[in-house]
């Protein structure tokens, strides 16, 4: 009961402490925003997105571990208070920086289709599914990556013992937690959890209601599996009874089963890729590659900005959200066509980033008026004719950044995909339905779709984590990302562009109103300042949609003295160091 009370103090206490800091000059903040302050450390520093999460990370680094070791501690913990979003039933892209050779790598641990999956997987009937069909059960499940990519990082970047780091998740799934506001929230709107015994069990009381803000959660299921992977690292989940379960729920689910199986699950493999790189303005700007189109998107927005000299308009003017969305147009026209697994498909990645490819694309924009709908360009180096795709990704996710006190950087965003993912709680955790991230349809128009389903390919992701350098001197300078689903790439490039065209700290950047287009309307973020700027919008052609952009942005930039960083407003995030 002391250790209940005393966590329960500490959770307020930094609520009222951040409530009090925010400085009387600063706008009031939209309604459901949670006021974050600007951090500072001298040494090291962890944003993520749970204050548990944070603090785990930040013990790991306090002795002396890695940027590696925070990053795997803080994960594993958000897989017990943010079960939701991210976890060992989901995968993740990673950006790790070295600083002793200023090398920057990059592994793709994105889930994979079962061998038994079809193109047809997601069809009924030769019609695609509807999409809360296709989620709930086993059909959307991909072979987990997560759990075999902490391992891999840690074997070549950790410093402290590999069962240490799950040391703070499996007391907190001990001895208990109080449940967060946001995923209590997220609970009376979710529909499919009930369905599952062991999620029922654990996330509603016994006649059914879900369970309320700073209910006091326990997972012993989790911490069984915590404590088994510790002892025998990532092997005991991918073979033997974890394996086992995990198999048996996703192919045993009554009315929606998949086919994933222990042997696709002995056989993953998370994936050595080369980070994507590009010049933005006096900085060398780094992201992921296929098959994710985070990083090519950012890179194709921020060129166009560049041309259009986004660093003259006021941030929140009608004239910075048209140039942002007509930047993203031009990119989602791009994505649609040509991204996906490139191990299946060609991409024709260096021509997508060609500068002047880009530079002739920004010829599009106009000042004074929307081009409306974007077409896809012709690339350099494009093979094959492809369709366009419609496929969208729903707003789960987390992201985690860390520099450590020797100046090395993890960027990783993680995700079971939609929140609660298929609804499938294993071992204490969640699995993921990242296999809806696909095209339902293999063929659109009559012709091929770069993310159709394919045994073993990696769905396309938005995921865009990214590392931001000095282009003269090479010094690493940010660390940024955000969940969001396909609003991902716009909010990353969002914060990039605060902070370097309209100089803002690295938390009023975050805090900056949404906006964007993914090649439909022009999306403003709801609650804020740019709603007053729908009907300037509109006499330039847009068509304006007013949306929730409940970004999950973390970020960590240096500053003289050390680093400085930022947290999400509208999530329960923190940035911490010493």
């Amino acid at each position: 009961m002391r250790v209940r009370s005393l966590l329960a103090a500490a959770l307020l206490a930094a609520s009222v402490s951040s409530l009090a800091q925010l400085r009387p000059s600063q706008p009031e903040p939209p309604s459901g925003w949670t006021p974050k302050t600007l951090a500072h450390a001298k040494r090291f520093m962890v944003a993520a997105a749970s204050p548990l999460a944070v603090d785990a990370g930040v013990k790991m680094l306090e002795q002396g571990g890695s940027a590696v070791d925070a990053m795997i501690a803080t994960q594993l913990v958000l897989t017990l208070v943010e079960p939701q979003a991210s976890g060992l039933g989901g995968g993740a892209f990673f950006l790790y920086y070295d600083a002793a050779t200023k090398h920057v790598s990059a592994i793709d641990a994105r889930e994979t289709a079962p061998a038994g999956a079809t193109p047809e997987l997601l069809m009924k009937d030769g019609k695609p599914m509807a999409f809360q069909q296709a989620v709930v059960g086993g059909r959307s499940v991909g072979t987990p990556g997560t759990p075999r990519l902490l391992e891999v990082a840690h074997a070549r970047h950790g410093k402290l013992p590999w069962a240490k780091l799950f040391e703070p998740a499996i007391a907190l799934a001990e001895n208990g937690f109080p449940l967060s506001p946001r995923v209590a929230e997220l609970l009376t709107k979710d529909k499919g959890l009930t369905d599952n015994p062991a999620a029922r069990a654990y996330f509603f009381d016994p006649d059914g209601k879900p369970k309320t803000r700073g209910a006091m959660m326990r997972n012993p299921e989790l911490a069984k599996t915590l404590r088994l992977l510790a002892a025998k690292g990532a092997d005991a989940y991918y073979t033997g009874d974890v394996a086992t379960d995990i198999a048996a729920a996703v192919r045993g689910h009554a009315t929606n089963p998949g086919t994933l199986s222990t042997d696709d699950l002995a056989a993953y493999r998370v994936r050595d890729v080369d980070p994507l790189c590009g010049p933005y303005r006096t900085l060398r700007v780094c992201g992921m590659p296929p098959s994710s189109s985070g990083g090519i998107a950012v890179l194709q927005i921020l060129g166009v900005l560049e041309k259009h000299d986004i660093a003259a308009a006021r941030p929140n003017s009608t004239q910075a959200v048209h140039l942002f969305a007509e930047a993203q147009r031009l990119a989602f026209a791009d994505r649609n066509r040509y991204v996906g697994d490139d191990r299946y498909v060609d991409v024709p990645v260096t021509g997508l980033v060609d500068a002047r490819y880009i530079a002739q694309r920004s010829q599009l924009v106009r000042a004074e008026k929307s081009m409306g709908r974007a077409e896809a360009g012709t690339p350099p180096g494009t093979k094959v004719a492809l369709a366009d795709d419609p496929v969208d990704e729903v707003a789960g996710t987390s992201q985690i950044a860390i520099v450590d006190a020797a100046g090395n950087a993890v960027s990783m965003t993680t995700t079971i995909e939609g929140f609660f993912g298929s609804k499938l709680m294993v071992r204490g955790f969640l699995l993921n339905n990242e296999l809806t991230d696909f095209n339902f349809n293999p063929v659109e128009d009559g012709r091929l779709v770069a993310n159709s389903v394919a045994p073993g390919k990696r769905p396309r992701s938005s995921m865009a984590p990214f590392l931001v350098f000095d282009a003269k001197t090479g010094a690493l300078d940010m660390v940024v990302g955000s969940p969001g689903g396909s609003l991902i790439i716009g909010y990353v490039a969002k914060a990039i562009v605060g902070v370097y065209d309209w100089k803002l700290d690295m938390q009023k950047a975050i805090d900056l109103p949404n906006r964007g287009s993914r090649n439909g309307p022009t999306e403003i973020e709801k609650g804020t300042e740019l709603e007053g700027l729908a009907a300037a919008l509109k006499t330039m052609g847009h068509e304006v949609s007013v949306i929730d952009m409940t970004s999950g942005l973390q970020g960590i930039r240096r500053v003289p003295g050390g680093w400085e960083g930022g947290a999400d407003p509208r999530r329960e995030g923190v940035a911490r160091g010493h």
